[in-house]
């Protein structure tokens, strides 16, 4: 069981967090600060700059976490919140990934809620620090937390189009 959860926090984690440095660099074919303040723009969203550096240094941060199972309930908490947010964007395009859909973000927030509530494992930070075996209410409550705070932002941030004006709803799927 051990070998699957350190298999299941790299992997996952090592994605979240890359999928943040695209966010905020031009490393791993990222479009920079720039092209992720674009993307945010475009799916609706205010702050501009501001929530691509959110939102990118919540990937990497948590992410990274994830992958060394460091305080693993907190770091899903944080991923759940920030793939919830992507689930939104995606979600007017149905299920799947080729429609533009939100099958990945949804993959990624029950695999990290998992995580919050199997834990990490033996070989992680997390059990070498003695906190391996976090209480069932503070997973629960990230796991629940997490996902709130992604429809928080999205009601928070996201702004409503005026008539006329393309949303990301709105346009075609890639």
């Amino acid at each position: 069981m051990d070998t699957g959860l350190l298999t299941l926090r790299v992997v996952v984690g090592l994605l979240i967090a890359g999928h943040g440095i695209q966010k905020v660099s031009h490393r791993l074919g990222g479009n920079g600060l720039t092209g992720g303040t674009e993307e945010f723009r475009h799916d609706g969203f205010a702050g501009g700059r501001l929530t691509a550096l959110a939102a990118g240094a919540g990937q990497i941060g948590s992410g990274l976490f994830l992958a060394l199972g460091a305080l693993t309930p907190l770091a899903a908490m944080v991923a759940m919140g920030v793939m919830t947010v992507a689930l939104t964007v995606k979600l007017p395009h149905g299920l799947w990934v080729q429609n533009d859909g939100y099958e990945y973000p949804l993959v990624l927030i029950v695999v990290t809620g998992s995580l919050a509530l199997t834990g990490p494992g033996r070989w992680s930070a997390d059990h070498a620090a003695g906190l391996a075996a976090w209480p069932l209410w503070l997973s629960a409550a990230c796991v629940v937390l997490g996902p709130a705070s992604g429809l928080l932002t999205r009601a928070v941030l996201h702004r409503r189009s005026a008539p006329g004006e393309a949303t990301a709803s709105a346009r075609p799927a890639d």
